[in-house]
């Protein structure tokens, strides 16, 4: 059944005007996003927008062989199908839920219509839009030059922001999907945060304990992405980030 909280959970959908959300929002569909659950392909014709309540998305390039590598985490501050708005209808990722939960979906068409009146929607998902890309930049950036240690560290705070719990449910496997690194890599990683008293995992559980420390062992590169997400959407600032 929906959630009790309706589309509003979404930050971007909680910061549109009333007359906006009541065109909206009768035509929001509430969908079960189960882990692994795969919203689109690279290179598929994107028929919805998804707007994330409770769950997380991971936005993946994948390569020729199969390996892939995270560009992007997209939960409740944002949306999924930015190609829709931004004239390409298509995209080279493909969109995997990493976190269990549910969202809102909306047929594509219908947000055409509304970001073509030119109006808040526009302005609203066009910010958005730049943070994304910002995050993407900061992505590609800290898989080149930080540690397996570092990246991490920021992949686990950028999930951590888009849940209401500090504990994650993912195995050591689809982490190091997630970053592009071997599994080896991401088990000795976690296996020091861990010792150092910042993480507990057990059998696909990560349960965060000190999320002060895990900031000061992360690189600049979450800092950077965090920041300007709260430039540019301010409404999704927390109390903690305010």
């Amino acid at each position: 059944m929906p959630h009790l909280k309706g589309p509003q959970q979404n930050h971007l959908l909680a910061a549109l005007p009333a007359e906006v959300r009541e065109r909206l929002y009768p035509h929001m569909e509430f969908v079960e996003l189960p882990l692994g659950k795969v919203l689109y392909e690279s290179g598929d014709t994107l028929r919805y927008i998804y707007f994330p309540t409770n769950s997380i998305v991971s936005l993946l390039y994948v390569m020729e062989s199969g390996a892939s590598a995270e560009i992007s985490v997209v939960g409740k501050e944002g949306l999924i199908g930015v190609a829709l708005f931004m004239g390409g209808d298509s995209t080279t990722s493909r969109a995997i839920v990493q976190s269990a939960g549910q969202a809102y979906r909306l047929l594509a068409q219908r947000v055409k219509d509304e970001f073509h009146r030119h109006g808040a929607l526009l302005h609203t998902f066009l910010r958005y839009t730049q943070a994304l890309i910002t995050q993407m930049a900061q992505t590609a950036v800290c898989n080149r030059h930080h540690s397996i240690d570092q990246q991490l560290c920021r992949w686990l705070l950028l999930s951590l922001d888009r849940l209401e719990s500090n504990e994650l449910k993912m195995t050591q496997e689809l982490i190091a999907n997630m970053l592009g690194v071997r599994r080896e890599g991401v088990t000795d990683a976690a296996g020091r945060l861990q010792r150092l008293g910042v993480i507990e995992y057990h059998r696909g559980h990560i349960q965060v304990l000190n999320r002060a420390k895990l900031e000061s062992l992360s690189c600049e590169c979450y800092a950077v992405v965090r920041k300007e997400s709260d430039r540019l959407l301010p409404w999704t600032k927390s109390p903690a980030n305010a």
